[in-house]
Parts: C-alpha cells; structure tokens; sequence
C-alpha cells in the first residue's frame, strides 16, 4: 500500500448557503421586484455578480443588494437610492435570519409609479429577498476531505460499503495491478474510516489531496 496518514485532519465548520442561481419576480403595487439570488465563495465573486446584474439593470430605478461570506465573516448592503434603511438592510437581514452564508441578493425595482412609503419599502424588499431565498433553496455545507488510497482488487467492494455506510463518495478509481480510488469524505466521519480502513486492511495508508465542503445530504 502506498501513501501518507498523519493523523487527524483539520476539521472546520459546516455552514448553510443557496442551492442554485435564480431570480424571483414580485409585484407589488404595479412596482416590480426581481430578486436574483446567487450563492458565492468569496467577497471577490459576491461583488462581481453585484456588478453584472446592476448593468443588465441599468435602467431600473433601483438594483439593492446585500452579501454575507465566509470570508473574513464579511457582511454589505446598499440601499441604492432608496431611503436608508428601508432596502438593503431587510435584504441582508433575509440572508441573516435564515443562517445562510456565503450568497448574493440582488433586488432590482422597476418604479410602477406608486409610493410605498418607508415600511411597504421594506415589506417589499424583505418578502423579494425571501422569495428568491425559497426559489433558490438552501443546502448545508460539510467539511469534506479528498483522498486517495491504494487497494488489492478483493478489498474494493468491502472499501465501498465502508465508504458508503460512512457518507462519503467515490470520485474516480482506476484499475492496474492495485485498484488507486479517489473519494471525498465528509471530514468528521474521518476517524472512523481510519478505524474501519485498519480492520479491513491493516497497515493502509491514505494520502490526502485536498479538503472542501460537500453538500450534507450526498
């Protein structure tokens, strides 16, 4: 068997975030609302999808948004002309109330001619944020590790089970004179992989490639 184990591996925190991209139209009082809801993986990529949908919008009278990512913990709004506190801050804090991290709103506004006044503002901008939230759906985010293990052919099946029984996933495997398979693992089943893996094999050895975060329910 070929390969390194150093023990554990750093674990860190599952978070919750979008499922997919969307955008969700609401009409409220002839205004329309169109909440693009987008998930992110840094501030970078938050700020960028801002941009874009701003300018497909340029027409519009307002394009609010408002960003929550992991990185650095970093949260920003912006009202976008509407007044303060009535747009962006109800967007964020649709992100806020549903633990949801690393995702992008955007809530654009076609002006439909009639005043909402301050709270139908952000009764309007609070159920957009929540409509493209529902749409978009959410999904949690494991630590997961990527690693590879070395195998004799007549252990691979029982690999399998172990893996599968564990939540983990075999992402590519090839067949010569041993059996190389690549898998992700979630990264708190991790110790009682090893423990299964030396019942199964004593003496295996698997090399991590990297580490990530993969949804909860594969």
């Amino acid at each position: 068997m070929v390969g390194s184990d150093k023990g554990a591996f750093p674990v860190t925190e599952a978070y919750k975030t979008l499922s997919k991209s969307v955008c969700a139209e609401l009409t409220v009082k002839r205004s329309r609302f169109l909440c693009y809801a987008n998930p992110v993986s840094c501030e970078a990529e938050a700020a960028e999808f801002v941009k874009e949908i701003s300018a497909k919008h340029w027409d519009a009278r307002h394009n609010v948004w408002a960003y929550s990512v992991r990185e650095g913990r970093r949260e920003r709004y912006s009202d976008d002309g509407e007044p303060q506190g009535t747009a962006g801050q109800p967007v964020l804090e649709a992100l806020r109330a549903r633990d949801i991290t690393d995702a992008v709103l955007v809530v654009t506004r076609y002006f439909g001619g009639i005043l909402l006044g301050a709270s139908g503002l952000t009764r309007a901008y609070a159920s957009s944020a929540g409509l493209g939230i529902e749409q978009a759906g959410t999904v949690v985010m494991r630590p997961s590790l990527r690693l590879r293990l070395v195998l004799e052919y007549p252990r691979f099946a029982q690999f399998e089970r172990i893996l599968l029984r564990l939540g983990g996933v075999v992402e590519s495997s090839e067949f010569a004179q041993y059996v190389t398979v690549c898998f992700a693992l979630p990264a708190d089943s991790y110790e009682a992989f090893r423990s299964a893996l030396a019942e199964l094999v004593p003496g295996a050895a698997t090399e991590l490639l990297g580490e990530g975060f993969t949804p909860a329910d594969l």
